[in-house]
């Protein structure tokens, strides 16, 4: 059974875990958070009597009700680059699901350095975008060298519930692809989600960046 790792079980991560569960993939849920009622909307596996209890346990303990015979852990922790090995190790695929820039790239030199693919997630106001790799170039400092000023967070400047929940449905088709061996499918690209315009784009990552050594090239070999 194929593990995957869910970094942020908040509006990516609640459609991540629960698409994944429905194709019997056991899951390792990571987040140190607690549920807040102003984020009900896009949290889809909670409700307004979990205000206050961790995400992590709510959410394994919803899944768990619906698909009995997997597998779900929990890590009530935050992702940092001192507990990466202990939070995502094991995992055939990570699922960047957070608001965090730190922990996104965090995860994906992660699994560069393992060989692991990743699917990174990214959702502001009405913009969503959607990266996965599979342990090896083009990857997400193709696209970006290094981590930039820190953008508003979802509290801070809002989002669209149903934007969070298509960009974590993709994350999760994204993830299958890779797991289903249609690696060439599903990386290569980033797409990116214009929910004012309703505008689905892929566009082609650059050729390739020194974490990844080599980009799309690795991916032929």
């Amino acid at each position: 059974m194929a593990l995957a790792v869910i970094v942020g079980v908040g509006g990516l991560g609640c459609p991540v875990a629960v698409s994944l569960a429905d194709a019997g993939v056991d899951l390792r849920l990571v987040d140190d958070d607690v549920v807040e009622l102003s984020n009900l909307q896009r949290q889809v596996l909670f409700r307004t009597a979990d205000v206050g209890r961790d995400k992590v346990l709510v959410a394994a303990r919803r899944l768990a009700e619906r698909y009995p015979d997997l597998t779900i852990e929990t890590r009530r922790a935050r992702l940092d680059q001192a507990e990466a090995e202990s939070l995502l190790g094991g995992a055939d695929v990570v699922i960047d699901a957070t608001d965090d820039p730190g922990a996104r790239f965090i995860i994906n030199d992660w699994a560069l350095a393992h060989g692991v693919p990743a699917v990174i997630g990214g959702v502001h106001r009405f913009q969503g975008m959607v990266l996965a790799h599979a342990g090896r170039g083009p990857c997400l400092r193709c696209l970006f060298e290094e981590e930039g000023p820190a953008l508003e967070t979802c509290a801070q400047g809002g989002v669209l519930g149903a934007m969070a929940g298509l960009v974590g449905h993709l994350q999760a088709e994204r993830a299958l692809q890779i797991l289903g061996g249609a690696t060439l499918a599903a990386t290569g690209f980033v797409t990116t989600l214009d929910g004012l315009a309703g505008r689905v784009r892929h566009v082609p990552l650059p050729d390739g960046c020194e974490r990844c050594s080599g980009g799309r090239r690795a991916l032929a070999a």
